[in-house]
């Protein structure tokens, strides 16, 4: 059995290069291949490098190796050629199926280019002093654990998540990957290493070191620098993590082996964007509705677009006033924080008669409340996350993270709980769906500037704390950083949540006076 499918993966792996996909296949190919023999190339020259340097080099490249293997299949979506469950017909064994799998898939390009960087790794380990029996051994741990990794993700995918991936699932992935990896990036682009390994990059590299993404790694190198306990610390943990690695995966083809998938329905298979990826619920409808409204209309697509723009503009009167830049570089992750949050302001009357199908429907008040967040969520939270770590680059001043997270936060959520509640009981008139969005017509049945006053000031006064807190951290370091930071938050969730159920009780009780507003506005 475990010859046969050795032989269909090699067969699978040939016949890729035939059809009329050969010309994208090839190309593949050469970038793979490229890649490797660059990052090969990059790793053999830390043979000469002080052990710190390739240890840092090494174990956060490794992390980040493990967690391409175990995140990409579900990233990309890819299809398992060897899914267990075509197996299933022939009558295979569960015991067997699991250990010949793994072994097939050392039969694929993304695999050999990971065992080629890997006995690298483990060269420059043995020249920098670790024997080479551990560095061999520490490898073929390191190698296995990002096999069984991959055929997890793979796993997990063809599972959970539907064989033909939407797109806006594919951007939800793309956003977590800029507000995870993008703030990571600029912070270690940022540090001055001259030489030596700055402190902070030491300190990240020596937990990871110590944690399942880079054990086998960090197991290398502390045997280097002679540091026996944080080699029998990593070697354990590595060697516990690929048990865990290897009854989960077991589990899984037993698991696949032996279920029958429920049929999908042909109407599950019509591609129904937002509405097939939100929940099946109030909220997952509303959430589902606003976003197709946030970025088609462009009344919407409008606001979202001028909130970074003129955040980024409040840099220019300030430093023409004399105000120096590591204090004038701060303003625009405020300013577009808050203003993030006033956007939900009048959203009903954004909805115009539309509204007609949430109050005729029922649908509770905090549902709908908090499914109109979910489009501004979505467009402000990585912004934000790139915003941020720009700001610290800029004006080289770290410290500061901490606190303006905790400012942003505060300002954002703060202003989406008042605007949840403003929206609904002091809308005004707006341009109609269709309408240019720069035009702002005036009708008797709005209330002037008081929504978007109260919502605006009013997330400002509650974060006032967090204010006084962040200008207390300029100006006296960093003593006060975490409490900015945890100041924020908390003031943001508690305004959050207090005023999206005031705001659903009053959607609740207004459905008439609401109805009444989006036909006559």
């Amino acid at each position: 059995m475990a010859a046969h499918v050795l032989r269909l993966r090699a067969a699978l792996l040939i016949g890729a290069l035939r059809g009329h996909r050969r010309g994208r296949t090839l190309f593949s190919l050469v970038v793979v291949i490229a890649l490797t023999v660059a990052v090969c190339t990059a790793v053999l020259s830390l043979v000469d490098a002080p052990v710190a340097v390739a240890r840092t080099v090494i174990v956060l490249g490794s992390a980040a190796i493990l967690l391409g293997f175990l995140l990409g299949p579900i990233l990309v979506g890819s299809v398992d050629q060897l899914d267990p469950r075509r197996f299933a017909v022939f009558g295979v064994d569960e015991r067997q199926m699991p250990w010949i799998l793994v072994l097939a898939g050392f039969i694929s390009v993304p695999s050999l280019a990971l065992v080629a960087v890997n006995v690298c790794m483990a060269i420059v380990a043995v020249h920098l002093g670790t024997p080479w029996f551990a560095a061999v051994l520490m490898t073929l741990v390191s190698v296995v654990t990002a096999i069984l990794a991959a055929r997890i993700g793979m796993a997990v995918n063809s599972i959970l998540l539907p064989e033909r991936r939407s797109r806006e699932l594919t951007a939800l992935f793309a956003l977590a990957i800029i507000v995870i990896a993008f703030p990571v990036a600029v912070f270690l682009g940022s540090m001055r290493w001259e030489g030596q390994v700055p402190a902070a990059v030491a300190s990240i590299t020596g937990t990871i070191g110590l944690t399942p993404l880079s054990a086998s790694s960090g197991f290398l190198f502390a045997v280097a620098a002679g540091d026996s306990q944080g080699a029998w610390t990593s070697a354990i943990i590595a060697v516990v993590f690929l048990g865990v690695l290897w009854g989960v995966w077991t589990w899984l083809v037993r698991h696949m082996l032996t279920t029958t998938e429920r049929p999908v329905s042909s109407r599950e298979r019509i591609g129904l964007g937002w509405f097939a990826l939100l929940p099946s619920n109030a909220f997952g409808a509303i959430a589902a509705r606003s976003l197709v409204y946030w970025f088609r209309d462009r009344r919407y697509i409008m606001n979202l677009i001028v909130v970074p723009v003129a955040g980024v503009l409040t840099v220019l009167p300030l430093l023409v006033a004399g105000v120096p830049l590591e204090i004038a570089a701060l303003v625009p992750v405020p300013v577009m924080a808050l203003f993030f949050g006033w956007l939900p302001h009048n959203d009903v009357a954004y909805d115009s008669t539309a509204l007609w199908t949430h109050v005729a429907s029922g649908v509770r008040g905090v549902s709908d409340r908090l499914g109109r967040l979910v489009p501004v969520l979505l467009v402000a939270v990585p912004v934000l996350a790139v915003a941020v770590p720009l700001t610290m680059l800029w004006i080289s001043d770290w410290r500061l993270l901490l606190p303006l997270t905790g400012l942003a936060a505060s300002l954002l959520l703060s202003a989406l709980g008042i605007s949840s509640i403003v929206s609904v009981t002091a809308p005004y008139a707006v341009s109609r769906p269709g309408d240019s969005p720069f035009q702002q017509p005036q009708r008797p049945t709005s209330r002037g500037a008081f929504g978007p006053a109260s919502a605006f000031i009013g997330a400002i006064v509650v974060s006032i704390p967090t204010i006084w807190l962040f200008v207390r951290t300029l100006a006296e370091g960093a003593e006060f950083a975490t409490g900015t930071l945890w100041s924020g938050a908390i003031t943001g969730v508690v305004v959050l949540a207090a005023g999206v159920t005031i705001g659903g009780l009053v959607f609740e009780r207004s459905g008439a006076r609401l109805m009444e507003f989006v036909e006559t506005a």
